[in-house]
Order: C-alpha cells, then structure tokens, then sequence
C-alpha cells in the first residue's frame, strides 16, 4: 500500500523537477515563451494533483471521525472521495 509520505514524495519531486526546467529556460537567454508556458502547465496540474490527494486524504479522515463520534462502525464502503462539491468541513490534523 501507498504511504502518504510516498505519494506526496513523487508529486513534490515532480513538482521540483518543474520549477528546475523553469528556471533553466528562464535563466537560459533565449527564452521561449511556448515552452515556458507547457512547463508552467504542467506545474498547475501537479499542484492540482497534490491539492487533490491531500483533500481526498481529509474527507476520508473526516468521514471516519464523523462514524466515531456518531457511534457507527463503518463498513469502509465509501470511496471517501466527496467529489468537492458542497462546502469544506474543518480539517484533519496529521499526527
């Protein structure tokens, strides 16, 4: 099974790898402005997808506190994605 810590690992590095090519086109003189824009893409859709693992992480964290609290058992039958719709409950905590 995938830790957190790995995931978010793989995504930063990306990420990482990114803000370097950035960089380097932007320090590099001649500056295409085509490239600096698909690099800059691909910058968005990794924050994207870090923002959306950490979310996805929340709800279900939050959606098993909730079955606590209430008193249920929960059967892990929920996907504990929440699709993102309706407004944000208050967050888990790591630790």
């Amino acid at each position: 099974m995938a830790s957190l810590k790995e995931t978010t690992g793989a995504i930063t590095d990306r990420l990482e790898d990114l803000v370097g090519q950035l960089r380097s086109e932007l320090e590099g003189g001649e500056i295409d402005f085509e490239r600096l824009t698909g690099v800059a893409d691909q910058i968005s859709e990794a924050a994207d997808g870090l923002a959306e693992t950490f979310s996805n992480v929340n709800d279900t964290l939050m959606q098993r506190l909730d079955q606590l609290k209430s008193g249920g058992s929960g059967n892990g039958n929920g996907n504990g994605n929440g699709s993102g719709s309706g407004s944000r409950r208050k967050t888990a905590k790591a630790g």
